[in-house]
């Protein structure tokens, strides 16, 4: 932004000025385009007219043609698809049946008979009845194939039945692993071969019993040619389990020939219909050549992949549901195409109409149409010379208005923003506060700005002194927190080697708080002259509250050590003044012991603490499953039971709180006792110094970068027995 005498080159004045004279200098040249195009329209307009009607009508009619044709191809595809689908679906509900009937069958044989059967007979060709097919090398008199087809015997008047009840069903069967097959139709003669021999029929190998054994579920077959009769139809079949082994395979025949003479019949005025298997083949057609024709199965191309993209998106759509009327161009031609599933089968039922066909009509009623055209372009020439003259005159008088105006309103707006950016730059030291003007009420959004810097620089002021305030306190807190954790540190055992001249065991013990101080401790003193006692405790919580209650605790308990109690008294006794002031409700876990140094004897107790590891010489460092009273502070009254065992030369004992084994990484995994021990066990022989190092090192390398969310205390000892004077 640059001044110039008056003017300020680059100012919202300025800018105001510059969008008046863009917009008068727009509107003169949009005028201007305007005129030229009236001048030319004229000559246009009669063969423009013209070419709207053709296009009008041409909309129309294709509409509503396009209408039509989706409309009577929509309701056509939807009665055909649910003529085809309902004969697949009663296939399914006779094959369900009959699967339910036969695991019900040999879910519980003993409650039903083995019941004659019958062959197939060549003079019973034309009757329905149950009949009963062999594999090659099959002995129908074996005692096991005569049990299951006996026991399937149950089921023929069943079988029949459906076989009636149904109008498309051409067959029942039930197919045995063992290789038995039991028939229900009125084709027996089928059964025979050429020279009148009956024949043999290993159901196991057949393509429907193999695919419903694979997907353990009911199926639906491609199009095949039947074993018995050379007819094309599908097999719907269903395996059967009991107790999770196979017993048989159902099924029943559906001869498609209707459906194929019906689809083969559809080829009239320009359309037809085709279906398309699950594997994408086009299975019946009128069509015997071309990309809708029928191939043989191993020639059989599928649609779903075609090069066409258009083509195979369709059928890939109407396997799973009824697509829009689509239009299709093929080397064929151009068509309109719609598809549904037969959704039983995952068959799709595909319908076609030759789109030159379809819009015969509405091209032969474009070409008999005549333009319909008027003259009026004197007319029009006149009211353009009036128009060009009026315009003239108004965007003349406009601009000279709104240049004035622009000059007027950018000094009016500009006014208030200098005096505002001028108080804002004055803001310095002490005095940041922002504060309104008379001439700052403008009534616009130029008054709101100035209220809203306001509200923020007295907000500012504010926040300035808090942050003040704060930043003191928070400087004091740190002072006393420092001050405590350095109190707390002095308070517990800190120089090592802590006896330099008792020889008879070596000690060392660290804690790491999670807070600036903690709610852990450790101690360990001399009773007597023979008698080393060690602490390690935990108190509920964290923070000050926990360091304070420790404290407490830790002094009880060196109190009532010092008296010569027993682990079990001086636990009790502890526990007994925590409960008598403990309105916090707070309560420590503690393990207790006391050494003889003379003997190695170690008396132990423990209130709710973790377990100690104890390593004797030779051995590992092991877990020692004490018993655990209950906390300390928790209840009045609780009692503690002494525990012994003994130490010898080169044993050590190794206490510690629950932050060592709960420590969590990242993954909220946590440490565990296994990962401690096995860190102890890395170096068993190490002095107690050593194996906190080892320890602590464990855990670092397992917890990574997250946070200590608890104390880390620990304590070793090590027991070296009475030394021998070498002189």
């Amino acid at each position: 932004m640059k001044k110039f005498k008056h003017f300020v080159i680059g100012g919202i004045e300025n800018k105001v000025f510059n969008l008046i004279l863009v917009t008068v200098l727009l509107l003169t040249a949009a005028f201007t385009a305007v005129t030229y195009y009236h001048s030319g329209m004229l000559a246009r307009l009669a063969q423009d007219s013209a070419a709207q009607q053709q296009a009008a009508i041409a909309e129309t009619s294709g509409s509503v043609m396009n209408a039509v044709v989706e409309n009577s191809m929509t309701r056509s595809m939807e009665l055909e698809t649910a003529v085809a689908d309902e004969l697949f679906q009663d296939l399914r509900t006779q094959v369900t049946i009959l699967g339910n009937s036969v695991k019900r069958l040999f879910e519980e044989p003993g409650l039903y008979a083995r019941l004659p059967y019958s062959v197939p007979e060549l003079r019973r060709n034309g009757e329905l009845y149950t009949q009963a097919v062999f594999a090659a090398g099959v002995d129908p008199e074996d005692a096991a194939i005569a049990d299951r087809v006996g026991l399937a015997a149950n089921l023929s008047e069943l079988m029949k039945s459906c076989y009636r009840a149904s109008g498309a069903v051409s067959s029942l069967f039930i197919g045995f692993p063992e290789g038995a097959f039991v028939i229900t139709d009125n084709r027996s003669a089928a059964k025979f071969d050429e020279t009148g021999a009956l024949s043999h029929y290993d159901p196991s190998s057949r393509f429907w019993y193999k695919q419903a054994v694979e997907q353990r579920q009911l199926i639906f077959t491609d199009v095949e040619t039947d074993a018995f009769t050379g007819d094309v139809g599908i097999v719907c079949a269903m395996p059967v389990y009991v107790n999770d082994k196979l017993v048989a395979v159902v099924g029943a025949d559906l001869f498609l020939s209707n459906m194929r003479s019906a689809v083969e019949a559809s080829d009239e005025n320009g359309g037809f219909v085709f279906v398309v298997n699950q594997q994408g083949h086009v299975v019946f057609s009128p069509k015997t050549e071309g990309v809708f024709g029928v191939r043989p199965s191993s020639e059989a191309i599928d649609l779903r992949m075609n090069e066409n993209a258009a083509l195979a998106s369709l059928v890939q759509t109407a396997m799973a549901r009824r697509t829009e009327v689509r239009t299709l161009s093929t080397d064929e031609g151009e068509y309109y195409i719609i598809g549904a599933p037969l959704k039983t089968v995952g068959w799709a039922l595909v319908s076609v109409q030759d789109r030159a066909t379809v819009e015969q009509p509405a091209l032969l009623m474009q070409e008999n149409f005549a333009a319909i055209q008027g003259e009026s372009v004197a007319a029009y020439q006149r009211s353009t010379k009036d128009s060009r003259a009026t315009a003239t005159v108004l965007l003349v008088v406009i601009m000279l208005v709104m240049l004035a105006s622009a000059l007027i309103v950018g000094k009016r707006i500009v006014r208030p923003l200098n005096s505002i950016t001028k108080r804002i730059s004055s803001l310095k030291g002490e005095n940041l506060e922002f504060k309104m003007e008379p001439g700052d009420h403008t009534g616009d959004e130029i008054e709101v700005l100035s209220e809203s810097f306001a509200a923020l620089s007295h907000k500012t002021v504010e926040y300035i002194d808090q942050v003040r305030t704060v930043t003191a306190e928070k400087e004091r807190i740190g002072t006393e927190l420092s001050l405590a954790t350095n109190i707390q540190a002095s308070m517990l055992p800190h120089i090592f080697p802590a006896f330099p001249d008792r020889p008879e065991f070596d000690i060392y013990a660290s804690m790491d708080p999670a807070k600036e101080v903690g709610g852990d401790f450790y101690d360990y003193f001399l009773v007597d002259d023979d008698h080393l006692c060690m602490v390690m405790a935990d108190v509920s919580g964290k923070g000050v509250p926990a360091a304070l209650f420790m404290m407490a605790s830790k002094i009880i308990i060196q109190s009532y050590s010092k008296l010569g109690n027993a682990p079990a008294d001086i636990l009790a006794h502890t526990n007994r003044a925590l409960c008598s002031s403990n309105e916090a409700e707070m309560f420590v876990t503690v393990w207790l012991g006391i050494l003889e140094l003379s003997t190695g004897l170690l008396t132990a107790a423990n209130a709710g603490h973790e377990y100690p590891v104890i390593r004797q010489p030779g051995g590992a460092f092991e877990l020692f499953k004490d018993k655990h009273g209950f906390v300390l502070g928790g209840m009045d009254g609780a009692r503690y039971r002494d525990y012994s065992l003994t130490l010898e030369p080169g044993a050590r004992v190794f206490v510690y709180t629950d932050g060592v084994p709960e420590a969590t990484n990242a993954s909220e995994e946590l440490f565990g006792t296994e990962r401690m021990l096995a860190a102890l066990n890395r170096s068993p022989e190490c002095c107690p110094q050593d194996a906190l190092k080892n320890v602590r090192a464990a855990v670092d390398d397992f917890v990574k970068d997250a946070e200590q969310f608890d104390d880390l205390t620990m304590l070793c000892l090590e027991y070296r027995g009475k030394q021998k004077n070498i002189s």
